[in-house]
């Protein structure tokens, strides 16, 4: 080839050229461990950017320094090494939303940990993510029913709402969540559960019996176990909520659980004291309130114009030897819209769900309930109430006066018949059934020991010979003076049946 036709070849290839600059904000690690490194050179960082490291790790910045930057990793610390070359990204923390994350057990990062391949969704979002206005709001007044009738009458949810359950540990609060998904198998809820901290094979007993109640169709499961590291315990709960809300901006519904913040807040202790953040009460972060309002803030129930959907909240906190007064328990009370306590003794003596009626509290109160059930357990909680007062008297042996012994009497009833089995949610027209014959005084004269009998029976019989009353209760949602009365006959037509059984 001639000089001068390689001389016209390369002047091609230099007028062809492109000239194409990548810009790229570059650092190195001064220190790594603990699943916490520090970095220097990263000047045009950004708070809470996606950092990558070598060997396929990422990190997220969270202490911006006037020398260097401090960053939680995403994964092992183990191959990176002091020296490494870290880049910017630009962008943040991002989780895969939509209906194809439906039935799938994921980790932090929503990538699939249940051996069912890759999840087919192209949608993502921030896992942080601004919550809405008071104009883009509307109040709570739609229901969402969780089954259980201790609930459902005198503590109630609405869609939109974030309730607070709370309690000792081995007291059934992982069991409340549970059911409650299960309750909502045919209602359009979405429900999202939130695994912090906690074993893995106390999660796959979740797994399987969510599978055997055929509601994981309708579920997404996400995990950040005892043995992930503590950034991504951090950012669960976070990635939890991007996919709810996923669901809540579509005009759709849903429920998310977080299972528990108070991992969640030891977590973030454990990132903050790494990164030398100065500690304050309980040797937690002077930003551990943020931490969990900035998560709870964005449950909301939107207005029409934005298609009317709901992100409900059901954070849970575990109690230290029933300290709800101490800090983690207190801040996120005061950022709830409500709580649902459980005690142990109540737990210990059979009561389940244990749930305390003097401590227990809904702020959002009959505005999430039906007219039914508005009507039927107003005076549910007051008697109760009043139930414990008396029965702790009574221990002291004096002599009781009539009336007192019949409140005793009342109050034993209807603690009976709020009893109930683990995954056995019941419907909300048999709840107003069962809490009108024990409100209405029609099981004083049924031995305690025959109520939970007398309540399956009873329901069963409605179903079988009056299934119209059950009906029109779930059709107009109140109870007027006519079907209160085929009610009150009812009851007494099944009372006569089963005074004869004995």
């Amino acid at each position: 080839m001639a000089l001068g036709d390689i001389a016209s070849i390369i002047k091609k290839e230099i007028e062809g050229y492109e000239e194409k600059l990548k810009l790229e904000n570059v650092g190195h690690v001064m220190q790594v461990g603990d699943g916490v490194a520090r970095i220097y050179g990263l000047d045009e960082c950004m708070s809470s950017e996606l950092l990558e490291f070598p060997d396929n790790v990422y990190g997220i910045a969270m202490n911006l320094e006037e020398d260097n930057v401090g960053a939680i990793l995403l994964g092992s610390d183990e191959k990176i090494k002091e020296g490494d070359v870290v880049k910017t990204t630009g962008k943040i923390v991002q989780v895969p939303v939509g209906k194809a994350m439906l039935g799938r057990v994921v980790n932090a990062l929503g990538q699939p940990i249940d051996g069912k391949g890759p999840i087919a969704t192209e949608e993502f979002r921030p896992i942080e993510g601004g919550s809405p206005n008071v104009v883009e709001r509307q109040p709570v007044k739609e229901p969402l029913q969780t089954g259980i009738k201790a609930i459902d009458a005198m503590i109630p949810i609405g869609r939109g709402q974030r309730e607070l359950i709370i309690g000792d540990r081995q007291t059934g609060k992982t069991a409340i969540l549970v059911d409650t998904i299960i309750n909502q198998k045919e209602t359009g809820v979405y429900c999202i559960y939130v695994a912090i901290g906690q074993k893995m094979s106390t999660v796959a007993s979740v797994v399987k019996t969510l599978e055997d109640h055929n509601v994981m169709d309708n579920s997404i499961v996400v995990v950040a176990s005892a043995g992930d590291p503590a950034p991504l315990q951090y950012i669960a709960p976070y990635a939890g909520c991007a996919m709810g809300e996923y669901f809540r901006d579509n005009g759709m519904h849903a429920v998310v659980m977080y299972d528990d913040l108070y991992k969640h807040a030891i977590a973030y202790r454990q990132i903050s004291l790494l990164l030398r953040r100065p500690p304050g009460r309980e040797a937690f972060p002077g930003d551990i309130f943020n931490l969990h309002s900035r998560l709870l803030e964005r449950a909301a129930k939107l207005n029409s114009e934005l298609g009317g959907g709901s992100l409900t909240a059901l954070p849970v906190v575990e109690t230290q030897a029933g300290d709800y007064s101490a800090y983690i328990p207190t801040n996120v009370i005061s950022i709830t819209d409500g709580q649902i306590y459980l005690e142990g003794d109540l737990f210990n003596a059979g009561v389940r769900p244990a749930i305390s009626v003097g401590l227990s509290v809904s702020r959002v109160g009959g505005n999430a309930q039906i007219p039914a059930m508005k009507k039927v357990a107003g005076m549910l909680r007051l008697t109760l109430a009043q139930y414990r007062e008396m029965a702790s008297f009574a221990q002291f042996g004096s002599e009781l006066d009539k009336f007192t012994q019949a409140q005793i009497a009342k109050g034993q009833r209807l603690v009976e018949i709020l009893k109930q089995p683990q995954y056995e949610p019941v419907a909300v027209e048999d709840q107003i059934m069962s809490i009108f014959a024990g409100i209405n005084g029609f099981l004083d004269d049924i031995p305690v020991d025959k109520i939970k009998r007398f309540e399956k029976e009873f329901l069963a019989f409605m179903k079988e010979k009056h299934a119209s009353i059950g009906l029109e209760i779930a059709e107009k949602k109140k109870i007027d003076q006519e079907l209160s009365s085929k009610l009150e006959s009812a009851i007494s037509e099944f009372k006569q049946t089963f005074g004869k059984k004995g």
